[in-house]
């Protein structure tokens, strides 16, 4: 009998090991407001975390290497800007900014690696936001030349639920042909249950162009982080790990009725 009951505790660890790993990760940077008009506060917040967002299970997000905006050609650096949180129960980070100018803002996050034991590897996420100020959006699809990024091939603002939204995947400057990318919504309130765990996070494949398609079934902010695997390996005592180069974009769509 205790064998038995030691091969179904055994069991049972491993089924949840294996619905957890089926979770994805998303570096999250999500701000407060995704379109600032005249009436709008000249300032928005932005959360900064590594979750599973539609489970609405966190993890630790140490302080990142890079967080910048970047607006009309000027790179700014909001490091020291950035105050720990908590999100989710987890370690993460938070800081206002204020909206002075018309124009497309970019927020960028290169976190530090982290250590997927499940996976065998590190993961850096660079992960990526834009919020469109005083009803002027030029340069929403501007390349930024970092690591790895999916530069919007549709506005990644401005969106109705129902919106066909297009990226195309670069690594190293170079489109991805056949490029995996996980979506997934923040489920912010807990209000939505996937039919099936098959369905929490949905994968889609770029085209020979390395560009991808998707149509957003609800509104709220959805995450796009297309998946490659780094040219380089990482240092784990005394061993050589591989690393998982995820390029994430954060996009808001509104409901046809403007709520």
């Amino acid at each position: 009998m205790k064998h038995i009951k030691l091969l179904l505790i055994n069991f049972g660890l491993l089924v949840m090991i294996s619905t957890t790993t089926a979770l994805a990760h998303f570096g999250m940077v999500i701000p407060s407001d995704s379109m600032v008009s005249q009436e709008d506060s000249r300032k928005i917040s932005l959360t900064l975390s590594f979750s599973h967002p539609f489970e609405r299970l966190g993890m630790d997000l140490v302080k990142p290497d890079t967080f910048q905006v970047r607006h009309a050609g000027k790179k700014i650096d909001l490091i020291s800007k950035l105050q720990a949180i908590r999100v989710l129960g987890h370690k993460a980070w938070q800081t206002e900014y204020p909206i002075k100018r018309p124009g497309v803002y970019l927020f960028y996050m290169k976190p530090k690696p982290y250590w997927e034991p499940a996976e065998d590897c590190f993961i850096i996420h660079h992960t990526k936001t834009l919020v469109a100020a005083f009803g002027e959006d030029e340069g929403w699809d501007e390349e930024i030349g970092i690591e790895t990024e999916i530069v919007p091939l549709s506005k990644p603002f401005a969106l109705y639920s129902g919106n066909i939204f297009q990226g195309i995947v670069k690594l190293d400057g170079k489109v991805v042909p056949f490029a995996e990318v996980e979506v997934e919504y923040y489920n912010e309130n807990k209000t939505i249950k996937a039919p099936s765990e098959l369905m929490i996070t949905q994968t889609i494949k770029a085209d020979s162009n390395g560009v991808f398609s998707y149509a957003t079934p609800v509104s709220g902010w959805w995450g796009f982080a297309a998946l490659n695997s780094a040219n380089y390996t990482l240092p784990l005592n005394g061993d050589q790990k591989s690393v998982e180069l995820g390029a994430v974009l954060w996009v808001k769509f509104h409901s046809f009725s403007g709520r």
